[in-house]
């Protein structure tokens, strides 16, 4: 999936973030694992660096068809689908970035899921530019949707599929940084890809495993 591609489906996604009520749909009563792509909903953030979690989430989605939507009484859309036989949420909160916890918890406590089984996809300033790096646990690095899902889950112990956007120049605002639109040069569309690869990977096969296959790839 292309950069322009992944923009019709987040302009197409934020069009359901305020949804009819009858169009949302009921979520399973179990699942094994949850993704939760970190951004801010709304065509405004779409294209920013803080929204390339919501844009992996795309990527997964695109490979099975299925699309994302409203849950009744719960502040995400998402959809199930499955990966390596393993019955798997796709989330996006349906809140800012920094109150993203709030749909999050909720729903892994709905579906019986642990925090070592969440995956939160989001953007890292502490790492250059397209550059993917996987974890478990770890401090926020001040990052407020991480902030928000510790604050919530009660624990830092849950995945991260981490992905590079660098540190502004020198004096910068950060806030206004990781608001403004993405570098879509070179190797972002590959960063993505590789990004929504490592989500499949810790699913399939383990974080360490996935760590070994994802790192060697740049």
């Amino acid at each position: 999936m292309n950069f322009l591609d992944r923009l019709k489906n987040l302009f197409r996604s934020s069009a359901t973030a305020q949804p009819a009520r009858e169009s949302a749909i009921d979520l399973p009563s179990a699942a094994d694992w949850i993704v939760v792509g970190l951004g801010n909903p709304g065509p405004k953030y779409a294209a920013t660096r803080h929204n390339v979690g919501y844009m992996a989430i795309d990527d997964l989605l695109a490979e099975t068809g299925d699309i994302l939507q409203p849950v009744k009484g719960q502040k995400l859309l998402a959809a199930s689908v499955e990966i390596a036989g393993q019955k798997v949420i796709l989330a996006r909160s349906t809140t800012f970035m920094n109150l993203s916890g709030e749909g999050i918890a909720p729903l892994a406590q709905h579906l019986g899921v642990s925090s070592e089984r969440i995956i939160a996809v989001h953007d890292e300033l502490d790492l250059p530019v397209n550059k993917i790096r996987l974890k478990l646990s770890g401090n926020e690095n001040g990052h407020n949707g991480l902030k928000s899902l510790t604050e919530h889950l009660g624990t830092r112990d849950y995945l991260r599929v981490r992905i590079g956007i660098a540190r502004p120049p020198k004096g910068a605002s950060i806030p206004d940084y990781v608001l403004a639109p993405v570098d879509a040069g070179p190797g972002f569309d590959d960063a993505i890809a590789l990004a929504a690869d490592a989500v499949k990977e810790i699913i399939t096969s383990g974080l360490n495993k996935a760590q070994n296959t994802i790192h060697s790839k740049g």
